[in-house]
Protein backbone atom coordinates (compact mmCIF):
# COMPACT_ATOMS: atom_id res chain seq x y z
CA UNK A 1 0.00 0.00 0.00
CA UNK A 2 1.31 3.60 -0.86
CA UNK A 3 2.24 6.08 1.98
CA UNK A 4 -0.63 8.25 2.98
CA UNK A 5 1.22 11.25 1.37
CA UNK A 6 0.92 9.26 -2.16
CA UNK A 7 -2.09 7.73 -2.13
CA UNK A 8 -4.23 9.69 -4.97
CA UNK A 9 -8.10 10.04 -5.63
CA UNK A 10 -7.53 9.28 -9.14
CA UNK A 11 -4.70 8.06 -10.78
CA UNK A 12 -3.22 8.32 -14.75
CA UNK A 13 -3.19 5.35 -16.91
CA UNK A 14 0.36 3.65 -16.15
CA UNK A 15 3.26 3.65 -19.08
CA UNK A 16 1.68 1.44 -21.82
CA UNK A 17 3.73 -1.78 -22.29
CA UNK A 18 6.44 -1.34 -25.22
CA UNK A 19 4.92 -2.89 -27.91
CA UNK A 20 6.72 -5.12 -30.46
CA UNK A 21 9.88 -5.36 -28.36
CA UNK A 22 12.05 -8.62 -28.12
CA UNK A 23 10.90 -10.68 -24.61
CA UNK A 24 13.15 -11.48 -21.66
CA UNK A 25 13.87 -15.18 -20.79
CA UNK A 26 11.09 -17.45 -19.84
CA UNK A 27 12.29 -16.76 -16.02
CA UNK A 28 12.44 -12.50 -16.23
CA UNK A 29 8.54 -13.13 -17.34
CA UNK A 30 6.27 -12.75 -14.28
CA UNK A 31 3.91 -15.69 -13.78
CA UNK A 32 5.56 -17.11 -17.72
CA UNK A 33 6.52 -20.21 -15.97
CA UNK A 34 3.98 -21.42 -13.86
CA UNK A 35 1.36 -20.78 -16.66
CA UNK A 36 3.42 -22.44 -19.28
CA UNK A 37 3.63 -25.52 -16.70
CA UNK A 38 0.35 -25.69 -16.24
CA UNK A 39 -0.89 -25.42 -20.04
CA UNK A 40 1.97 -27.92 -21.30
CA UNK A 41 1.60 -30.38 -18.72
CA UNK A 42 -2.57 -30.04 -19.36
CA UNK A 43 -2.12 -30.44 -23.50
CA UNK A 44 0.15 -33.30 -23.18
CA UNK A 45 -2.02 -35.24 -20.58
CA UNK A 46 -4.86 -34.79 -23.36
CA UNK A 47 -3.27 -35.29 -26.40
CA UNK A 48 -0.99 -38.36 -25.39
CA UNK A 49 -2.80 -40.01 -22.39
CA UNK A 50 -1.16 -43.25 -21.82
CA UNK A 51 1.03 -43.74 -24.85
CA UNK A 52 1.27 -42.19 -28.69
CA UNK A 53 1.10 -45.69 -29.89
CA UNK A 54 1.01 -45.09 -33.48
CA UNK A 55 4.65 -43.15 -32.62
CA UNK A 56 6.07 -46.30 -30.21
CA UNK A 57 4.94 -49.28 -32.37
CA UNK A 58 6.62 -47.32 -35.87
CA UNK A 59 9.55 -45.33 -34.72
CA UNK A 60 12.58 -47.03 -33.42
CA UNK A 61 13.44 -46.70 -29.67
CA UNK A 62 16.93 -44.94 -31.06
CA UNK A 63 15.85 -43.29 -34.09
CA UNK A 64 16.99 -39.65 -33.77
CA UNK A 65 16.80 -37.17 -36.76
CA UNK A 66 16.00 -33.46 -37.60
CA UNK A 67 12.84 -32.16 -38.29
CA UNK A 68 11.60 -28.11 -38.71
CA UNK A 69 8.77 -25.96 -37.71
CA UNK A 70 7.89 -24.12 -40.87
CA UNK A 71 5.20 -21.48 -41.80
CA UNK A 72 2.38 -22.31 -44.92
CA UNK A 73 1.66 -18.41 -44.78
CA UNK A 74 2.93 -15.01 -44.27
CA UNK A 75 2.94 -14.98 -40.16
CA UNK A 76 4.15 -13.12 -37.20
CA UNK A 77 5.53 -15.69 -34.72
CA UNK A 78 4.85 -15.79 -31.23
CA UNK A 79 5.47 -18.27 -28.47
CA UNK A 80 8.73 -20.27 -29.85
CA UNK A 81 9.48 -20.41 -26.13
CA UNK A 82 6.35 -22.19 -25.25
CA UNK A 83 6.96 -24.95 -27.96
CA UNK A 84 10.61 -25.53 -27.34
CA UNK A 85 9.35 -26.31 -23.90
CA UNK A 86 7.11 -28.97 -25.01
CA UNK A 87 9.76 -30.67 -26.48
CA UNK A 88 11.75 -30.35 -23.56
CA UNK A 89 8.94 -31.70 -21.53
CA UNK A 90 8.42 -34.77 -23.96
CA UNK A 91 12.10 -35.30 -24.30
CA UNK A 92 14.75 -33.23 -22.82
CA UNK A 93 17.42 -34.74 -25.63
CA UNK A 94 14.94 -32.90 -28.17
CA UNK A 95 17.51 -29.60 -28.76
CA UNK A 96 15.94 -26.75 -30.83
CA UNK A 97 17.52 -23.51 -32.58
CA UNK A 98 15.23 -20.68 -32.81
CA UNK A 99 15.83 -19.27 -36.40
CA UNK A 100 12.86 -16.93 -36.06
CA UNK A 101 11.90 -14.84 -32.98
CA UNK A 102 8.80 -13.54 -31.25
CA UNK A 103 8.03 -10.39 -32.79
CA UNK A 104 9.25 -11.48 -36.30
CA UNK A 105 7.63 -12.27 -40.01
CA UNK A 106 8.18 -15.02 -42.03
CA UNK A 107 7.04 -15.37 -45.16
CA UNK A 108 5.63 -19.06 -46.55
CA UNK A 109 8.18 -22.06 -46.14
CA UNK A 110 10.10 -19.65 -43.60
CA UNK A 111 11.87 -22.18 -40.86
CA UNK A 112 10.76 -21.28 -37.33
CA UNK A 113 12.51 -23.70 -35.66
CA UNK A 114 14.98 -26.61 -35.93
CA UNK A 115 14.67 -29.98 -34.04
CA UNK A 116 17.29 -32.26 -33.59
CA UNK A 117 17.02 -35.66 -30.90
CA UNK A 118 15.28 -38.64 -30.50
CA UNK A 119 12.51 -38.75 -33.38
CA UNK A 120 10.08 -40.41 -31.04
CA UNK A 121 10.35 -37.14 -28.77
CA UNK A 122 9.55 -34.59 -32.19
CA UNK A 123 6.63 -36.52 -33.35
CA UNK A 124 4.59 -37.03 -29.97
CA UNK A 125 5.70 -33.64 -28.98
CA UNK A 126 4.12 -32.33 -32.66
CA UNK A 127 0.79 -31.47 -32.39
CA UNK A 128 0.93 -29.93 -28.94
CA UNK A 129 3.91 -27.38 -29.80
CA UNK A 130 1.92 -26.40 -33.01
CA UNK A 131 -1.34 -25.97 -31.16
CA UNK A 132 0.74 -23.22 -29.35
CA UNK A 133 2.83 -22.01 -31.84
CA UNK A 134 -0.50 -21.77 -34.18
CA UNK A 135 -2.34 -20.13 -31.72
CA UNK A 136 0.22 -17.19 -30.38
CA UNK A 137 1.10 -16.52 -33.79
CA UNK A 138 -2.29 -16.20 -34.98
CA UNK A 139 -2.95 -13.62 -32.69
CA UNK A 140 0.77 -11.47 -33.32
CA UNK A 141 0.14 -11.71 -36.85
CA UNK A 142 -3.94 -10.33 -36.69
CA UNK A 143 -2.51 -7.65 -33.84
CA UNK A 144 0.38 -6.46 -36.20
CA UNK A 145 -2.55 -6.19 -39.14
CA UNK A 146 -4.51 -3.78 -36.88
CA UNK A 147 -1.42 -1.89 -35.58
CA UNK A 148 -0.34 -1.43 -39.79
CA UNK A 149 -3.89 -0.08 -40.31
CA UNK A 150 -3.51 2.76 -38.22
CA UNK A 151 -0.16 3.62 -39.13
CA UNK A 152 1.31 7.18 -38.67
CA UNK A 153 -2.25 8.25 -37.09
CA UNK A 154 -0.60 8.23 -33.24
CA UNK A 155 -2.86 5.74 -31.66
CA UNK A 156 -2.15 2.71 -30.05
CA UNK A 157 -3.49 -0.98 -30.07
CA UNK A 158 -4.52 -2.89 -27.22
CA UNK A 159 -5.95 -6.36 -26.08
CA UNK A 160 -9.19 -6.70 -23.43
CA UNK A 161 -9.81 -8.87 -21.20
CA UNK A 162 -11.36 -11.48 -24.08
CA UNK A 163 -8.66 -14.34 -24.04
CA UNK A 164 -8.63 -17.63 -23.43
CA UNK A 165 -9.31 -18.80 -20.03
CA UNK A 166 -5.79 -19.54 -18.65
CA UNK A 167 -4.17 -18.14 -21.63
CA UNK A 168 -4.17 -14.58 -21.02
CA UNK A 169 -0.44 -14.42 -19.93
CA UNK A 170 0.60 -15.71 -23.50
CA UNK A 171 -1.79 -14.32 -25.33
CA UNK A 172 -1.08 -11.12 -23.83
CA UNK A 173 2.74 -11.53 -25.40
CA UNK A 174 1.51 -12.46 -28.32
CA UNK A 175 0.06 -9.08 -28.90
CA UNK A 176 2.93 -7.28 -27.80
CA UNK A 177 4.87 -9.62 -30.21
CA UNK A 178 2.81 -8.37 -33.02
CA UNK A 179 3.05 -4.50 -32.25
CA UNK A 180 0.53 -3.88 -29.40
CA UNK A 181 0.23 -2.95 -25.89
CA UNK A 182 -1.63 -4.88 -23.40
CA UNK A 183 -4.72 -3.01 -21.30
CA UNK A 184 -5.13 -4.61 -17.67
CA UNK A 185 -4.00 -7.40 -17.07
CA UNK A 186 -7.30 -8.69 -15.14
CA UNK A 187 -9.96 -6.98 -12.54
CA UNK A 188 -7.12 -6.39 -9.57
CA UNK A 189 -4.83 -3.69 -11.69
CA UNK A 190 -7.21 -1.52 -12.85
CA UNK A 191 -10.50 0.21 -12.11
CA UNK A 192 -12.89 0.62 -15.48
CA UNK A 193 -16.04 1.74 -14.49
CA UNK A 194 -18.39 0.12 -17.10
CA UNK A 195 -22.35 0.63 -17.82
CA UNK A 196 -23.34 -2.58 -15.35
CA UNK A 197 -20.98 -0.81 -12.42
CA UNK A 198 -23.06 2.59 -13.36
CA UNK A 199 -26.45 0.63 -13.02
CA UNK A 200 -25.49 -1.16 -9.54
CA UNK A 201 -24.19 1.78 -8.44
CA UNK A 202 -26.65 4.63 -8.89
CA UNK A 203 -25.44 6.66 -11.61
CA UNK A 204 -21.62 7.35 -12.47
CA UNK A 205 -20.98 10.18 -9.75
CA UNK A 206 -21.93 7.81 -7.09
CA UNK A 207 -19.82 4.97 -8.87
CA UNK A 208 -16.41 7.56 -8.88
CA UNK A 209 -17.29 8.73 -5.68
CA UNK A 210 -16.94 5.01 -3.74
CA UNK A 211 -14.12 3.95 -5.83
CA UNK A 212 -12.22 7.52 -4.87
CA UNK A 213 -12.53 6.32 -1.50
CA UNK A 214 -11.57 2.85 -1.61
CA UNK A 215 -8.92 3.18 -3.79
CA UNK A 216 -6.17 3.78 -1.81
CA UNK A 217 -3.41 2.41 -3.72
CA UNK A 218 -4.09 5.04 -6.62
CA UNK A 219 -4.82 2.13 -9.36
CA UNK A 220 -5.74 3.80 -12.59
CA UNK A 221 -9.34 4.47 -13.04
CA UNK A 222 -11.11 4.72 -16.83
CA UNK A 223 -14.72 5.30 -17.19
CA UNK A 224 -17.08 4.07 -20.01
CA UNK A 225 -19.41 6.35 -21.76
CA UNK A 226 -21.86 5.99 -24.62
CA UNK A 227 -22.91 9.55 -25.06
CA UNK A 228 -21.95 13.29 -25.03
CA UNK A 229 -23.84 13.59 -22.23
CA UNK A 230 -22.21 10.74 -20.50
CA UNK A 231 -19.49 12.44 -21.08
CA UNK A 232 -19.95 15.80 -19.70
CA UNK A 233 -21.08 14.34 -16.38
CA UNK A 234 -17.24 11.87 -16.42
CA UNK A 235 -15.52 15.36 -17.33
CA UNK A 236 -16.68 16.98 -14.16
CA UNK A 237 -15.62 14.60 -12.18
CA UNK A 238 -12.11 14.83 -13.67
CA UNK A 239 -11.07 11.12 -14.18
CA UNK A 240 -7.49 10.06 -15.27
CA UNK A 241 -8.95 8.18 -18.37
CA UNK A 242 -12.20 7.89 -20.43
CA UNK A 243 -13.70 5.15 -22.49
CA UNK A 244 -15.90 5.70 -25.47
CA UNK A 245 -17.80 2.98 -26.09
CA UNK A 246 -19.71 1.95 -29.31
CA UNK A 247 -19.45 5.60 -30.53
CA UNK A 248 -20.56 6.20 -33.94
CA UNK A 249 -17.07 8.00 -35.43
CA UNK A 250 -18.48 11.92 -35.92
CA UNK A 251 -20.06 11.56 -31.81
CA UNK A 252 -16.80 10.33 -30.68
CA UNK A 253 -14.57 12.81 -32.81
CA UNK A 254 -16.93 15.39 -30.91
CA UNK A 255 -16.16 13.64 -27.79
CA UNK A 256 -12.49 14.33 -28.43
CA UNK A 257 -12.51 17.44 -29.40
CA UNK A 258 -14.46 18.24 -25.87
CA UNK A 259 -11.68 16.51 -24.07
CA UNK A 260 -8.72 17.57 -25.93
CA UNK A 261 -9.90 21.42 -25.24
CA UNK A 262 -9.54 20.35 -21.18
CA UNK A 263 -5.46 20.62 -22.49
CA UNK A 264 -2.39 19.05 -20.67
CA UNK A 265 -4.57 17.59 -17.33
CA UNK A 266 -7.11 15.79 -19.67
CA UNK A 267 -7.56 12.41 -19.62
CA UNK A 268 -6.71 9.53 -21.60
CA UNK A 269 -9.02 8.83 -24.51
CA UNK A 270 -10.08 5.32 -25.43
CA UNK A 271 -11.84 3.91 -28.35
CA UNK A 272 -13.75 0.31 -27.67
CA UNK A 273 -16.90 -1.30 -29.44
CA UNK A 274 -17.04 -3.88 -32.35
CA UNK A 275 -13.46 -2.32 -34.23
CA UNK A 276 -12.34 -3.99 -36.94
CA UNK A 277 -9.81 -3.91 -39.63
CA UNK A 278 -12.09 -2.18 -41.93
CA UNK A 279 -13.51 0.90 -39.45
CA UNK A 280 -9.87 0.77 -36.95
CA UNK A 281 -8.11 3.81 -39.02
CA UNK A 282 -11.34 5.62 -39.06
CA UNK A 283 -11.80 5.57 -35.26
CA UNK A 284 -7.99 6.43 -35.21
CA UNK A 285 -8.42 9.49 -37.07
CA UNK A 286 -10.94 10.84 -34.36
CA UNK A 287 -7.57 11.81 -32.07
CA UNK A 288 -8.27 8.73 -29.63
CA UNK A 289 -5.23 7.90 -27.72
CA UNK A 290 -6.37 3.96 -27.32
CA UNK A 291 -8.24 1.64 -29.02
CA UNK A 292 -8.66 -1.50 -27.39
CA UNK A 293 -10.05 -4.43 -30.11
CA UNK A 294 -11.20 -7.56 -28.58
CA UNK A 295 -11.06 -9.63 -31.66
CA UNK A 296 -7.16 -9.40 -31.22
CA UNK A 297 -7.43 -12.69 -29.16
CA UNK A 298 -10.80 -13.64 -29.22
CA UNK A 299 -11.21 -13.91 -32.95
CA UNK A 300 -7.30 -14.03 -34.32
CA UNK A 301 -7.81 -16.97 -37.30
CA UNK A 302 -4.65 -20.06 -35.86
CA UNK A 303 -1.57 -19.38 -38.00
CA UNK A 304 -0.82 -22.41 -40.64
CA UNK A 305 2.36 -24.22 -39.74
CA UNK A 306 3.60 -27.86 -40.19
CA UNK A 307 6.22 -29.83 -38.90
CA UNK A 308 8.23 -32.32 -41.04
CA UNK A 309 10.77 -34.84 -40.51
CA UNK A 310 13.78 -33.86 -43.18
CA UNK A 311 17.01 -36.09 -42.23
CA UNK A 312 17.68 -39.29 -40.09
Amino acid sequence: MLPPERRKEDARAPEPSRAGEPQPPGGARPGWEEVVEVLIRAALAEDVGPGDWTTLWTVDPGARGTAEIVAKGEVVVAGVDVAVEVFKRVDPDVTASVLVRDGQAVKPGGVILRLEGPLRGILTGERTALNFLGRLSGVATLTRRFVNAVGGVGAEIQDTRKTTPGWRVLEKEAVRAGGGANHRMGLYDMVLVKDNHLAAAGGVRAAVERVRRENLDGLPVEVEVRTLEELEEVLALGVGRILLDNMEPETMAEAVRRIRALGLRRPMVEASGNVTLESVRRVAETGVDIISVGALTHSAPVADLSLRVIGR
